[in-house]
């Protein structure tokens, strides 16, 4: 057979596996949007489409629910006596917050403690006190670690706590992590100190998972703390890099009954890494304050976009305000809406984005929405003071949300992500004041119009918005 032969063989073969492949993407995509954009690549461009579809083109995480149940079914009785202490500890709101619940399929627990920890100084101090502290079991999960000065501190806090007896175990993702080495968790085994990667790929199925981000940031100490926001472990989070200087980012620390189910998201991711539970008894819950704690979990392995109905739900039942602050802003025509009704009916909404980039085609696209959104009343504000990273919002005087999720597709749909929603006046209080602070740093950008931009950034913009579903 000649080589021509050959050639035309091959072209017809990737043709025809491109045409199987949009039939799968025209079944699977989460969005329409998405669909059309996969089948004509596939159709036109299948020699560069099929091996980004591989990567990219997957909605749906498979087999972490499957496993989190056989492990439910392994560990029965723990399991009942979790539902147990939530059934005991839940708190009901009012109709205006069973939404959220539904969104979560959570409750919200009362009596808890939610301190607000506003930087990275306010942040490392509270969680090393707590794991100084430790009695029984410390569990850590960030997206990134890096082994620096911070990084390095933590672990020889762990390694600290392993030698006394506690139970440690640490969880990264290893594409956020990709740079950690053996040199940094060498040290952490040989203390006895269980470590793992988030173990994305694993599985015959999974192999082509790169997409998929576990980028939750949870810390829990004997069951009675908890700490989850914004904050990876770098010592860029405590500004001491140059590129950066300050940065800007908000988490907290919780006590009572919602220590309960970020511990048990913990147990659940472990449990897909590794195979195995944590051995962390579950502990108690000792009320401890006046908030109520909505602890949201959600990823590629929910049934729906629980973090895309979490926002429009924020933004639809505002009546006073919703202020949001995350480092990119990408939303979806849902979310775009949503602002725009928000702002027509009168609500005071406010978004804030970094003024300094971290990724360039993420805040890129953020320009080409920003019209879109203030046209209609939606006021913009860019963080000028340092890299703003924190991703909270406050609504009306009652509801506030700390978490690990962006505004962006990846955060709404394609990483494991947790938020605390918290409803608590006094403690939309201080969230209100924090922000206060930070729009004090801000430049408004509502009144700019796209004409404004230059050339370069109005088609840079464009271009990096055509990215949007993997941003």
């Amino acid at each position: 057979m000649s080589t021509t032969t050959w050639i035309s063989l091959l072209l017809t073969g990737f043709h025809l596996l491109g045409l199987t492949t949009a039939f799968h993407a025209l079944a699977y995509s989460r969005s329409s949007q998405g669909a059309i954009a996969w089948c004509l690549s596939l159709l036109m461009f299948p020699y560069l489409a099929l091996p980004a579809y591989l990567v990219f083109g997957k909605s749906h995480f498979r087999g972490y629910r499957e496993k989190i149940s056989a492990m439910i079914a392994v560990h029965h009785a723990a399991h009942t006596r979790y539902l147990s202490h939530l059934r005991e500890h839940r708190v009901h709101l009012g109709e205006v917050h069973e939404p959220l619940e539904g969104i979560a399929n959570s409750q919200f627990l009362g009596g808890n403690r939610v301190t607000l920890l506003i930087d990275g100084h306010a942040t490392f101090d509270a969680l090393f006190e707590a794991i100084d502290g430790a009695q029984s079991f410390v569990l850590v999960e960030f997206f990134i670690i890096k082994d620096d000065e911070l990084g390095r501190t933590l672990r020889d806090k762990l390694i600290a706590k392993a030698r006394q007896g506690c139970s440690v175990y640490v969880l990264y993702d290893e594409v956020g992590s990709n740079r950690l080495r053996s040199t940094y968790t060498k040290p952490l085994y040989e203390a006895g100190v269980h470590v793992s990667c988030f173990n994305t790929r694993q599985g015959i199925w999974n192999f082509f998972q790169f997409n998929f981000r576990n980028h939750r940031k949870i810390v829990v100490v004997d069951g009675k703390q908890a700490f989850v926001g914004g904050h990876n472990v770098g010592d860029e989070y405590l500004g001491k890099t140059p590129k950066f200087s300050a940065w800007r980012d908000t988490h907290i620390k919780v006590e009572g009954p919602g220590v309960l189910p970020l511990q048990a998201i913990f147990s659940a991711d472990w449990t897909w890494a590794t195979g195995f539970a944590p051995e962390a008894e579950l502990v108690e819950p000792v009320r401890c304050g006046e908030s109520s704690i909505l602890v949201l979990s959600s990823g590629p392995a929910d049934p729906y976009d629980r973090c895309t109905l979490l926002f429009l739900e924020a933004i639809t039942r505002a009546k006073k305000r919703v202020w949001i602050a995350s480092p990119y802003f990408v939303p979806d025509e849902s979310l775009v809406k949503a602002l725009q009704l928000a702002a027509m009916r009168g609500v005071d909404v406010r978004i804030m984005l970094p003024e300094k980039a971290d990724h360039l085609l993420v805040w890129l696209a953020s320009f080409s929405y920003v019209p879109e959104v203030t046209a209609v009343g939606v006021q913009v504000f860019r963080y000028t003071a340092g890299f703003l990273h924190q991703k909270v919002f406050v609504v009306d005087d009652d509801v506030s949300a700390v978490g690990t999720a962006n505004l962006d597709n990846r955060s709404l749909r394609l990483n494991f992500e947790v938020t605390g929603v918290i409803v608590d006046p006094k403690f939309a209080r201080e969230m209100i004041g924090m922000l206060e602070d930070d729009f004090a740093r801000c430049n408004n950008e509502s009144a700019m119009r796209f004409s404004d931009l230059s050339l370069v950034k109005r088609i840079g913009s464009k271009v990096a918005r055509l990215f949007s579903p993997v941003l």
